[in-house]
């Protein structure tokens, strides 16, 4: 099994293998250009996007800077933003819904290391995916961690640190976020 299939499988893996190396640097070239493509030129950074990532829909639009490891790993529906500052750290899928906004400063991480500190001073890792429902809305400075799934119509508050899973139609928040609030749809 490649060092790719290991990452993508959820197995430990070596981040320094030459494939993933090239995969990153290919990835920083993007980025580079997208983040260093003037925000009054939309085209032109959505069609570097759409080069980037794994799948998009047509309407999609993230401010500079954006950062993420290899970019093929990200899945975004129709009509996705991403405002200043945002890092998705993609070693697994991340899957963004349709409808979704993240604010500033959001860290949407799927790397994470082991806790055998023998197999982390090796530089092992591993990967977990990430996946956000339809209709989301990450607030400024939040962190969705490695393995966590949110449901439709979830608003993550500024500043959450998200550990584990949330269905549909709540508000969570805090650290370790936590539900603050039912959402009544169309109330």
């Amino acid at each position: 099994m490649s060092e790719k299939q290991k990452m993508m499988s959820g197995e430990l893996y070596n981040p320094l293998n030459k494939s993933l190396v090239e995969a990153r640097h290919a990835c920083r070239l993007l980025l580079k250009e997208l983040n260093n493509t003037c925000q009054t030129q939309p085209k032109a950074r959505a069609d570097i996007l759409k080069k980037l990532f794994g799948q998009t829909g047509k309407r999609l639009y993230i401010e500079s800077d954006f950062r993420c490891d290899y970019g093929f790993n990200i899945k975004v529906g129709e009509n996705f933003f991403a405002n200043f500052n945002c890092v998705i750290l993609d070693a697994a899928q991340v899957t963004i819904g349709r409808d979704c906004m993240l604010a500033p400063q959001v860290g949407i991480y799927t790397a994470t290391h082991p806790l055998d500190p023998q197999q982390r001073a090796r530089g092992a890792e591993f990967a977990r995916p990430v996946t956000l429902g339809d209709n989301c809305w990450v607030g400024g400075m939040a962190v969705i961690n490695p393995g966590v799934t949110l449901g439709n119509n979830v608003v993550v508050a500024s500043g959450a640190v998200v550990t584990k899973s949330f269905g549909d139609n709540v508000v969570i928040g805090g650290n370790p976020a936590r539900v603050m609030k039912v959402i009544e749809p169309g109330s």
